[in-house]
């Protein structure tokens, strides 16, 4: 006869792996959070930035402190965490379980982020690894609805698990912090097309993020030079802004290389575009959360314009989506009802 089962003082280990992810999904579609494409956390240099930047936009202030040893975090590293979300919404569309750490192949990101895999491509890794972790960001950008002050950086944890005699970087764990999680659980989040990570120039890839975001699958986006300036977060004269923007608009016009969007500068306004393949894509595709097709007649920016005086009414129209929750029955008339809103809580931007 078996003897009865004794009873342990202790309650068994039931979690003896660490709450880890690893990122293998190697076709993962690139993604990236909408906060972060709306608003520019990231350098436009491809040199070291060691000035301390602050950008305010209405009621949103940020205040963004660099990296002591390495400088701000760039757009160039902004490619780390998009591999890394993209990894984690694969993940979940899958119904696996995530987490804040993930493990990361070296390897595997530098090729789906379209790097070289040489030895100084490890160095560059390790060093955007420590802009991204070390670089502050004070903030009250609201996070999903509610409003507080906040400061953050955008990796909380870097940690190189494997390092070959070459100095290679083999793996690496990295912790995220919680405002990319919600993203991914909100599904606050846009796919970009994969020749994202061949825009050479650092401006040319904030247009693209800007125009992914704000245009959206809109027939047209227009945004003034004076404000597309202040949203990229360049620190170029208005001369040299406007010679940059124009150069990228030439080069679209003439070989077509911006993913998704055409590009033109008509006198002082950016004007933004879908491609004819980027609608083919998306035309079969339901719309998700705040990305719903909800068609605007083109006279209620005028009357956006009376509703919120002195606000950018394409700043306000993407609040707005990412504001409600479902298609309105006329569409126009919420709109203008949330700009009338948005002008008693807050009155003139300053």
């Amino acid at each position: 006869m078996a003897r009865p089962r004794q009873r342990t003082t202790l309650l068994p280990q039931r979690h003896t792996e660490p709450d880890l992810f690893v990122c293998d999904i190697l076709d993962a579609t690139p993604k990236s959070d909408r906060a972060s494409m709306e608003h520019p956390l990231f350098s436009l240099s491809v040199k070291k930035d060691m000035a301390p930047f602050q950008y305010e936009h209405g009621a949103l202030k940020v205040k963004i402190t660099p990296s002591a040893l390495e400088g701000r975090a760039n757009v160039f590293d902004r490619d780390i965490l998009i591999y890394v979300l993209s990894q984690l919404m694969a993940a979940k569309n899958e119904g696996h379980e995530i987490s804040r750490r993930v493990r990361v192949s070296a390897y595997d990101l530098l090729k789906s982020t379209n790097r070289h895999t040489t030895g100084q491509a490890y160095g560059t890794l390790k060093r955007a690894l420590t802009r991204l972790q070390f670089t502050q960001i004070e903030t009250n950008l609201h996070d999903h609805g509610l409003g507080e002050w906040r400061s953050f950086s955008f990796l909380t944890d870097t940690k190189i698990v494997k390092e070959d005699a070459t100095g290679r970087l083999l793996s690496v764990e990295l912790e995220v912090g919680d405002w990319l999680i919600k993203a991914i659980e909100n599904q606050n989040v846009l796919t970009l097309h994969r020749s994202y990570f061949q825009l050479r120039k650092p401006l040319e890839r904030r247009l693209y993020e800007l125009a992914r975001k704000h245009c959206g699958k809109q027939s047209v986006w227009r945004i003034g030079l004076d404000k597309l300036q202040h949203k990229t977060g360049s620190t170029s004269t208005e001369k040299e802004f406007k010679r940059l923007v124009k150069a990228i608009c030439q080069t679209d016009e003439e070989q077509s290389h911006m993913p998704d969007y055409s590009f033109r500068l008509m006198h002082d306004v950016l004007e933004v575009s879908p491609k004819p393949d980027f609608i083919d894509a998306y035309a079969d595709k339901p719309a998700v959360t705040s990305e719903m097709t909800v068609r605007l007649s083109g006279d209620v920016y005028d009357k956006a314009r009376e509703a919120a005086p002195g606000w950018d009414v394409y700043f306000l129209e993407s609040e707005w989506r990412m504001w409600m929750e479902a298609p309105p029955r006329d569409p126009n008339a919420a709109f203008i009802g949330f700009c009338r809103k948005w002008f008693e809580r807050r009155g003139r931007p300053t």
